[in-house]
């Protein structure tokens, strides 16, 4: 089986990302530590070797490829381990793959944002673009189509945290609910869970990670 080396810490929203990836396709993670707290990812060895802007997390691949950026690292053990895999739609399928992109890109710009912001002020205040998320998810069990994508699984990190902090955020759309029901409660992100017990329930601020 593939073993790929994470360079990020295993509280980490943006390491999760890519563990759950790593997970869905059946690929080893072996986290190597990067302890935020001693600010080792700003060391220059570091940045000059693994990141040039000094964040988590970094992939090192079996052959010594490096990617980083968690959602950039994502698509790359898609595109490499799992090609074909309805999380990453092909782009011949140009509707398919469109909708994979929007749901991606609302997860990014417009959830991830709000859902931080959360984790890190531990307040809950009025999210008026949620919403729209309820109406994305209406009818559907996933957000871009019929099958699980990276759009998917992008959410789970800081919607747990958000889960943890306000539930009410979910549990008030009775769409966005059954969908984050559905994913929060796959085996990937119930692992990625037990990397680090304890790290949750309103006890979390995200650290600075990609």
């Amino acid at each position: 089986m593939v073993t790929v080396k994470l360079y990020g810490m295993a509280f980490s929203t943006c390491t999760k990302r890519v563990w759950i990836t790593a997970h869905e396709i059946g690929i080893n993670v072996e986290i190597i530590p990067v302890p935020l707290i001693k600010r080792a990812q700003k060391e220059p060895a570091y940045i000059e070797n693994y990141h040039p802007f000094g964040v988590i997390p970094v992939l090192e691949d079996e052959d010594g490829t490096k990617v980083y950026e968690s959602r950039a690292i994502a698509r790359y053990l898609i595109a490499k381990y799992a090609p074909g895999s309805p999380l990453l739609p092909n782009p011949s399928d140009v509707k398919a793959y469109g909708m994979f992109e929007q749901a991606a890109s609302i997860q990014h710009s417009i959830f991830d944002p709000l859902a931080h912001g959360l984790a890190h002020e531990r307040v809950f205040a009025p999210m008026k673009k949620l919403p729209s998320t309820e109406e994305l998810a209406q009818n559907k069990i996933i957000l871009a189509g019929n099958d699980l994508t990276l759009a998917d699984l992008f959410h789970l990190p800081y919607g747990q945290i958000m889960d943890d902090l306000e539930p009410t955020v979910f549990s008030s759309r009775p769409h966005v609910k059954a969908w984050w029901d559905n994913i929060s409660s796959r085996e990937c992100w119930r692992a990625a869970m037990r990397l680090h017990p304890g790290f949750t329930r309103g006890r979390v601020l995200a650290p600075a990670s990609s």
